[in-house]
């Protein structure tokens, strides 16, 4: 197979995990005799520094003419200034508007291993393995902003049509899974909410009777996350619930670090990241965590390029090299903690294995 694929580095620790998630596919590529064609180009804090915008015409034109699409991460104390007329995070808003990629899917699974990095007691983390399906391109981040001195405003908004194609995505995952959907929202007090309850519960029964659907408000979600993680299968929800409760869901893996990402739309190019921000603090020390990048390249392997078997290959390598002890400072649980380079050398080492 031939494919182009576009890296956007980003800002803090970005370079560092897509470097090891690059080599990754490098081999996966000398494995299974693929082409893989690697294009660099600038995005976030990095692209602002150099020609003074987030999201260059460049960039762009670079996504869209590939196969998939792999960032590290944005943004970083030097571009935060709220009053900033120019800020990394409209970077990564307008890619996810341009690719039109409106379901970003982030599976939480955990390893028994690493079931001491979690807060939570061991017995409640088995048989942890969810995905959590979150509308990407709507809602509030997306709204009409206002502000003066005294007030602002952020407009929430959805539409019937955005809100039965996040849903639709999510229950065809649920089919080929546990059959099991959950859908978040805040419907006892916002009218977008009472939109999607009534939404998802009549194209839930006109089109998957076979998926056992639960409802939750949003503050219910956050508590069985943590009482009840175990029981979930796929959760739908809109978009700033969904960045919030994956995040609170990250802490069941032990770690922002080892969560990847893919936001998908209608057609086979997705964007591919891992779900924790640029790290300024560690950025450029060697102890960032890769996990959640390299986890991010199987995704795209298989959702953009239909490629199971090499997917499946680098998940089963980075589930041996934690099975062998491999941890970075975040995982480490006060034991014995190896760099970023050295954690994805144990991945390549497994992965390079017949």
């Amino acid at each position: 197979m031939e494919a182009v694929i576009v890296l956007l580095p980003g800002d803090g620790i970005g370079p560092e995990v897509i470097a090891g998630a690059r080599q990754v596919l490098e081999v996966v590529a000398e494995k299974y005799q693929h082409n893989f064609e690697f294009r660099e180009e600038l995005m976030g804090g990095a692209a602002i520094d150099a020609i003074g915008e987030p999201l260059p015409a460049a960039t762009i034109a670079s996504c869209e003419d590939s196969d998939a699409v792999l960032l590290g991460a944005v943004g970083g104390p030097k571009w935060s200034d709220p009053a900033a007329p120019v800020r990394p995070e409209q970077g990564l808003l307008g890619l996810r508007s341009a690719l039109e990629v409106y379901a970003n899917l982030r599976p939480v699974k955990v390893y028994d291993e690493l079931a001491g990095a979690s807060p939570l007691r061991p017995e409640l983390l088995k048989n942890v393995d969810m995905l959590v399906v979150r509308e990407l391109t709507g809602g509030i981040y997306f709204g009409e902003k206002t502000r003066d001195e005294d007030s602002a405003s952020d407009l929430c908004v959805y539409h019937t049509h955005e809100i039965e194609r996040i849903v639709r995505f999510a229950a065809r995952l649920a089919t080929a899974r546990r059959k099991q959907l959950c859908s978040v929202d805040k419907a006892n007090i916002l009218e977008t909410s009472r939109l999607w309850r009534a939404t998802t519960d009549r194209l839930m029964a006109a089109e998957f009777a076979n998926v056992e659907v639960e409802t939750l408000l949003v503050d219910a979600a956050a508590m069985h996350l943590l009482s009840r993680p175990g029981d979930f299968d796929v959760i739908v929800t809109e978009n700033m619930f969904g960045d919030i409760l994956t995040d609170e869901a990250s802490m069941l893996a032990g770690s922002l670090g080892m969560l990847p990402s893919a936001s998908l739309g209608d057609s086979a190019r997705g964007l591919y990241e891992p779900i924790h921000g640029s790290a300024p603090d560690i950025a450029g020390k060697g102890i960032a965590n890769p996990c959640g990048t390299i986890a991010s390249a199987a995704l795209l392997l298989r959702h953009s390029l239909n490629l199971e078997d090499e997917a499946a290959d680098i998940e089963a390598a980075l589930a041996a090299a934690i099975a062998d002890g491999a941890r970075t400072a975040d995982i480490a649980a006060g034991g014995a903690a190896i760099s970023t380079t050295a954690m994805t050398a144990t991945i390549l080492e497994h992965l390079r294995q017949p």
